[in-house]
């Protein structure tokens, strides 16, 4: 039953932007029937999630496919885990919308933009309960293309386009992986169904080659370093609440694939989890790093996702390194550690996103550096905005310290037991929080407090109720988790039962090496304390009087004269110089009166801006010659033709017949 009912929300989802078509374009009726329509079925896929992922069941269902017989999907712990996010963000999005994204505003797009979701929506949900490669790949070339459209929702302008096109040629070098890998799939095992296999079914040098395709395929989907390339762009390009959903919950989908089929395959060789702690440590410190040398507000957040996948890759690569020593301990916590982030990083980056919208909704500009003191107009966003980026930060009381802590007590322990590669993740994981937390002091301090830098961030007005439930939703969401993980203790031992299996120690239960009991008490003693010292300081005989401040000889201080994320971040961004390579242009002072100057600067992609489009530009270089086979006259394509069908006719003569007589005499 529940399985149907699963159906039906995708259903429901899929079709909550078709009624829209029909009316008017100036008409509100269309958004507010998607959004009942995409809340309809987020809620019926939430509760079969719940009810799945917490009884255990494994029903199957079965459609007829043309080109492999019948297609088969189904719903386990697992699918359910990632379904949780999916209908959640998907659910939240449209109600997002209404207020930042509504239809008499945006005539032109609104409509695409519903439909896109809800499609986008529908596919990540058939992908994750499909149990045969076709309908994978169905559901995957939907969330593909609806992502593409969504990321060119803005199609007029030229930053939005060139987005969209480098994520579409960067999605399909994936699905073309994905072809490759459930081809060699279907070729060893004699079948699609995505089943695990036998020992003795797949040779060594098999394994390893689905391995790396499996790697490379989801790897470009999860924006893991340095096949991230397409998500900075995309991300800042997108509407917010699109942004949100990108980062939220479609980079999730790369990671579903990777832990699906990675528990498919038998003993694992111990590389493979090096591999994944390697890449893990590159992305996320990688990520912070650039991160810090952001100007803009979602290209920062953006790099931040980055960072987070590389957290939970660390977390697989201990639970790969358990399943290949037989290590139950090291599954279990590296594995709950890095589904945990999966879910904890969908809710605190998802509002991060929608509070990103409303600042920019309300300072009409993306650029840190013009904004400031927007916490007096938008106060509910400020808090929410907190709430993310302690969350982000993995600092308690919030849900993303709990999930680093699995990690690190997955590290720790695999370090202490000889692993060397997760030595070198227990100092990257802890120096990746510190960046973290200085990065989101620069960008709290500098869009929220001070003073406004711009009329614009002067004047800007909280947002509307529509957009702010979602935000509170998902601060709730970042606070249960925080101060009751025992509540998902149970969640992450169903979903990691999938891995601990093949380990050989179904019994182990996460309460009994992790303390969660512990952290809840200290959470909520936490937040007992500062919620005592915030009373405190908010007794009126200490409340703060208006008065002159102390000017330093600025008579008549100005917003201008205060720090900016630029000069905050600049000890930061010169220590890592090597790797951000920052470049711009620094104002230049000159007579006694000199004119108005500004400084600027930029730090490059180190893949796309350095490596991709330079080569791409070399190359098209080096093919300029052909162009002047290209002249656009008639006779020169004719007598083309006329050469390729002589050098057709030339195969058809016996060379070889006549070259061996001639060689015989």
């Amino acid at each position: 039953m529940f399985l149907d009912l699963t159906i039906l929300a995708i259903v429901l989802a899929a079709a909550s932007g078709l009624p829209g078509l029909f009316l008017a374009r100036s008409s509100v009726r269309g958004e507010r029937i998607a959004a009942w329509l995409m809340a309809g079925g987020a809620l019926t896929g939430l509760v079969c999630a719940a009810v799945t992922v917490l009884g255990g069941g494994q029903p199957t269902a079965f459609f007829p496919w043309p080109a492999a017989g019948n297609a088969v999907v189904g719903l386990d712990a697992l699918s359910a885990f990632f379904l949780v996010p999916v209908f959640l963000v998907g659910g939240l999005g449209p109600l997002y919308g209404l207020g930042y994204w509504p239809q008499r505003l945006h005539t032109s797009n609104g409509r695409k933009l519903r439909l896109f979701w809800g499609l986008l929506v529908a596919g990540m949900a058939l992908l994750v309960i499909s149990r045969h490669a076709m309908a994978f790949l169905l559901g995957w070339e939907i969330m593909a293309l609806s992502a593409f459209f969504l990321v060119a929702t803005e199609d007029h302008r030229e930053e939005s386009r060139r987005a969209s096109w480098v994520y579409l040629v960067a999605t399909h070098v994936g699905t073309l992986t994905l072809f490759g890998l459930f081809a060699l799939w279907r070729h060893t095992t004699g079948s699609y169904a995505l089943e695990p296999v036998g020992q003795d079914t797949l040779s060594l040098g098999t394994l390893h080659l689905l391995f790396f395709l499996a790697l490379l395929g989801f790897g470009l989907k999860a924006g893991v370093m340095p096949l991230h390339f397409w998500l900075p762009g995309a991300h800042a390009s997108a509407p917010c609440h699109v942004s949100a959903m990108l980062s939220g919950v479609v980079l999730k989908m790369g990671i579903y694939g990777l832990v699906r089929w990675l528990s498919l395959l038998p003993s694992p060789p111990a590389a493979w989890g090096s591999i994944i702690l390697a890449l893990g440590a590159v992305s996320g410190l990688l990520g912070v790093v650039f991160a810090i040398g952001q100007h803009d507000l979602k290209r920062l957040l953006a790099y931040h996702s980055v960072e987070n996948i590389g957290i939970i890759l660390l977390g697989l690569g201990v639970a790969m390194l358990g399943r290949s020593s037989g290590h139950p301990e090291w599954v279990a916590l590296g594995l709950a550690g890095g589904l945990l982030h999966v879910w904890n990083h969908s809710f605190f980056k998802s509002l991060l996103f929608f509070c990103a919208g409303a600042v920019v909704h309300g300072a009409h500009t993306r650029q840190i550096d013009r904004m400031g003191g927007m916490a007096k107009a938008m106060p509910w966003t400020a808090a929410c905005f907190l709430v993310g980026a302690v969350a982000i930060c993995g600092l308690p009381p919030l849900n993303g310290f709990v999930s680093e802590w699995f990690v690190y007590l997955g590290l720790l322990k695999t370090a202490l037991s000889g692993g060397t590669a997760a030595m070198v993740g227990v100092p990257v994981l802890a120096m990746v929080g510190a960046l973290a937390v200085a990065c989101f002091v620069k960008v709290y301090g500098t869009v929220f407090l001070g003073e406004p830098r711009t009329r614009a961030a002067g004047h800007a007005r909280e947002a509307p109720l529509s957009m702010r439930l979602p935000m509170l939703a998902l601060g709730a969401c970042c606070a249960l988790i925080g101060l009751a993980p025992v509540l998902v203790g149970p969640v992450l031992d169903a979903t990691t039962a999938c891995w601990l299996a093949d380990a050989g120690a179904e019994t182990v239960r996460l309460g009994h090496i992790a303390p969660l009991g512990v952290i809840s008490v200290l959470a909520f003693s936490l937040t007992a304390c500062v919620a005592g010292v915030m009373v405190f300081l908010g007794r009126p005989a200490l409340a703060s009087r208006a008065g002159p401040t102390w000017d330093c000889g600025y008579a008549r201080p100005t917003g201008r004269m205060q720090y900016t994320a630029s000069s905050f971040a600049q000890t930061i961004v010169l220590f890592f110089n090597r790797v951000l390579q920052p470049h711009g242009r620094r104002p230049r002072v000159v007579g006694l009166f000199p004119p108005p100057a500004h400084l600027h600067s930029h730090v490059d992609d180190a893949v796309l801006d350095r490596v991709l489009l330079p080569a791409g530009h070399r190359i098209e270089g080096w093919f300029n010659w052909f162009h002047r086979f290209q002249r656009g006259l008639t006779q020169h394509y004719v007598f083309y033709i006329l050469l390729t069908l002589l050098a057709l006719l030339c195969t058809l003569f016996p060379f070889k017949a006549h070259l061996a007589q001639w060689f015989a005499r």
